[in-house]
């Protein structure tokens, strides 16, 4: 039987017993591995229904949403990504992922594939899955013209991105979304005060108007070529490469565009022209910061953060005093360590010496509407025995209040 939703096969199932779900679940299994002309999108259908029909039957026995053998639940019985029955560790989440690239079986298949192993029968069923639900989801823009693309697995994704937290820059202090381009996204902004109320007078409503923010959709690509020999690799050292490699040259361009990006066919930086109006000139002393903290407005100051480059952090920060002696930059306890007037400071290479920024970084946004997509390729090497790989992704960023933002120019002198 073919079902077109989820909702008629869960209609269908929703008074079988645990026993004749788990039946049709490993009949399918069985069709998806030895039938070369399976419809697996339907399968896919039919398989999200069935787990929500054992949910529904389990949950009415009071039973937990595992297996029922002998009286008692065994946790982890059911996989809706592959089909298949598993008796494993309950505490293995990945197997119940309800997000297939999240999944242990996908992040398996998926390096697999990329070093062009062999893949068993789950794993072929799990990659054709991935490939249904990025047509599903209208992501199959990367794939529709060939068939060696994958979507990077989600924890390999969240590695990567913690790995470029590690080096520092503002790119980890930002706001992060994932919706679709051209799609306008309200932000609040620090609201007025409440008010001293008097018992038995009316009170009238603030309109509040949020900002708003629309991202484009930029596409973001690099191409880098490894040697065949990396088919003896490892799964875990395949993965451990690829991380470096992709947050040395995807995340990397996207922390360039946080701060000099153009606008145009790339993010829009916090230093392109006219994004930052206040902007504070000086020699470089302790009065400027204090005259660039005092200009930053009410409510952004709150989780304010200064930035700069490393040579301007110690050729001319570090060096500075106030009327005292004092230095500026407080290095007498651990707590006060990397501090300027109580405010953090990060350090980010890719802004230019004696520019510092000053802001609430939460205001700058970065949107992602499609995961990093690896293709790989063993035609276009062939001669020097090569494999290439292109990461392709599509991202935004913009700044979402430009107010929220100081720029302190060190090298210029006041009038």
């Amino acid at each position: 039987m073919n079902f077109k939703t989820i909702a008629e096969a869960f209609n269908h199932y929703r008074t079988a017993t645990v026993e004749e779900i788990e039946t049709r679940a490993a009949e399918i299994r069985g069709l998806i591995q030895t039938d070369a002309n399976a419809d697996i999108a339907t399968l896919n259908i039919e398989l999200s229904g069935l787990k929500q029909a054992k949910e529904n039957t389990l949950s009415r026995s009071g039973s937990t949403s595992g297996d029922l053998i002998g009286g008692q639940a065994t946790q982890g019985a059911f996989n809706p990504i592959t089909g298949m029955e598993l008796r494993s560790d309950p505490t293995n989440a990945a197997q119940d992922c309800d997000d297939i690239f999240a999944s242990r079986e996908y992040r398996n298949a998926f390096h697999r594939f990329m070093l062009n192993q062999p893949l068993s029968g789950e794993e072929s069923a799990v990659m054709e899955r991935a490939r249904q639900t990025l047509i599903t989801e209208r992501r199959d823009s990367f794939i529709s013209t060939s068939s060696n693309a994958a979507v990077i697995p989600t924890n390999m994704l969240d590695e990567i991105f913690r790995l470029a937290a590690t080096e520092g820059g503002i790119l980890q202090h930002v706001r992060r979304f994932d919706i679709p381009a051209n799609v306008a996204v309200p932000v609040a902004t620090p609201s007025a005060m409440a008010e001293w109320h008097k018992e038995g007078t009316e009170v009238d409503p603030d309109t509040v108007e949020p900002e708003k923010v629309t991202f484009a959709g930029y596409e973001l690509m690099k191409v880098f070529s490894i040697s065949a020999a990396a088919r003896s690799m490892s799964l875990s050292a395949f993965e451990s490469y690829l991380q470096q490699e992709l947050n040395r040259t995807m995340v990397t361009a996207l922390q360039y565009a946080t701060v000099n990006g153009t606008g145009k066919g790339q993010p829009v930086g916090l230093l392109n022209n006219g994004v930052i109006k206040n902007t504070i000139s000086g020699a470089g002393s302790y009065q400027d910061f204090a005259k660039a903290l005092a200009s930053l407005k009410r409510g952004y100051s709150m989780g304010a953060m200064w930035a700069m480059n490393n040579a301007t952090l110690y050729n001319r920060v570090a060096a500075m005093v106030d009327a005292t002696e004092r230095p500026l930059l407080n290095r007498a306890t651990e707590s006060a360590a990397n501090r300027i007037l109580g405010k953090s400071i990060v350090v980010d290479d890719f802004l230019p010496d004696d520019v510092v920024l000053l802001g609430n970084f939460q205001y700058y946004a970065v949107n992602y509407p499609q995961s990093i997509m690896l293709e790989v390729s063993r035609d276009s090497s062939f001669r020097r025995g090569l494999i290439d790989y292109r990461a392709m992704a599509v991202a935004d960023g913009k700044p979402i209040i430009n107010e929220a933002f100081v720029k302190l120019d060190l090298n210029s002198k006041t009038e």
